[in-house]
């Protein structure tokens, strides 16, 4: 695994995600074992739905990003474990919602909680996931470790406020859009990697190198997210294509196709998003494609990537900094 160039993510050098997971196995069964713990209530719909969450398959990206930072710098010690857990509830929490203000009906390839229970339930249970992490992260005695989620946690929500304004509209820039991302998506990633430095009593300038790492590569991901709306296949990608174009939401490749197509091509895109068209789906697929649309939202990914593996210049050679190169490069590669 050891590649310590700096050098772009190559579509020609497929990365083995399996092999970058196999470094934090151990820990990994430890994180889910916590998870299970930590979801046992009595209430018996919190239990189900909870279960069905968490176990409905997913990367475990963001506690694999904590686990590799803290090996990194030495070891996963328990209150690693506590925070990469607190990491995934909160990534879980915020699912539940946006598939509730999404109205979505499918989650990695299965029919998402509110589909199953109702928006009622899955918002409720989205809450008690939110508060059992705040309620885990306190366990670690760390004031430090609270501020930092609870930013994070304030971030998420800005982030999916300002998704919703941008909603229906056309007229979102690139710089907006990028924003929204910034908080809705990559500040979790970057709380993952700076957590994992805090614990470990990392100085300032690796954990904030961590932090930039994290940031820099929960972009990448979601622009390759949104690039897959309009190229991957629908069972591999686990939703329904043309979601985002159903919700109204200007992606990076819909600013690039109206800014860079026709007249008559832009007037397509701009009447899809405005209304939220997915019968429009092929008529802007087709633009997407004219415009390149798909190759400059996987540039800026690149390039996000590029910078991600930068910022991982504080910390010492060894094969977790690799993998966390690797995933940086796995995140600008992948088609799921």
């Amino acid at each position: 695994m050891a590649l310590q160039t700096h050098t772009a993510p190559s579509p020609m050098a497929p990365i083995d995600f399996e092999s970058i997971k196999s470094l934090t196995k151990t820990e990994a069964r430890a994180v889910d074992q916590l998870i299970i713990n930590e979801l046992s209530s009595d209430v018996v719909l919190i239990n189900q739905m909870g279960h069905y969450i968490v176990g409905n398959g997913g990367k475990r990206l963001r506690p694999m990003l904590l686990l590799l930072a803290a090996k990194a710098l030495g070891e996963a010690t328990d209150r690693h474990l506590i925070l990469a857990a607190v990491i995934e509830f909160i990534h879980t929490a915020t699912l539940l919602h946006d598939d509730v203000v999404d109205e979505s009906d499918l989650r990695r390839g299965k029919e998402s909680a509110n589909a199953v229970w109702g928006n009622a339930a899955s918002v409720l249970v989205g809450d008690y996931l939110y508060s059992r992490a705040f309620e885990m992260m306190v366990r670690t005695g760390n004031m430090r470790v609270m501020e930092i989620l609870s930013k994070t946690t304030t971030l998420i929500a800005e982030g999916e406020v300002l998704q919703l304004l941008n909603c229906n509209n056309p007229e979102t820039t690139e710089t907006k859009y990028l924003e929204v991302i910034s908080r809705k998506t990559a500040i979790l990633f970057s709380a993952a990697t700076r957590l994992g430095a805090v614990i470990s009593g990392a100085s300032q300038e690796t954990e904030e190198g961590l932090a930039k790492y994290g940031q820099h590569l929960g972009i990448a991901f979601q622009l390759i997210d949104d690039a897959l709306d309009y190229k991957a296949n629908q069972d591999e990608l686990g939703k329904n294509l043309g979601d985002d174009l159903a919700e109204g939401k200007p992606t990076l490749p819909l600013i690039h196709a109206i800014q860079n197509g026709s007249e008559s091509d832009a007037k397509i895109v701009i009447d899809a998003i405005r209304n939220g068209k997915r019968e429009l789906f092929n008529e802007v697929y087709a633009v997407v494609q004219r415009t390149q649309a798909i190759a400059y939202t996987e540039k800026r990914a690149d390039e996000e990537a590029e910078k991600a593996i930068e910022a991982l210049d504080v910390l010492p050679e060894s094969d977790y900094k690799d993998a966390l190169i690797q995933l940086a490069k796995f995140s600008v590669q992948r088609n799921y």
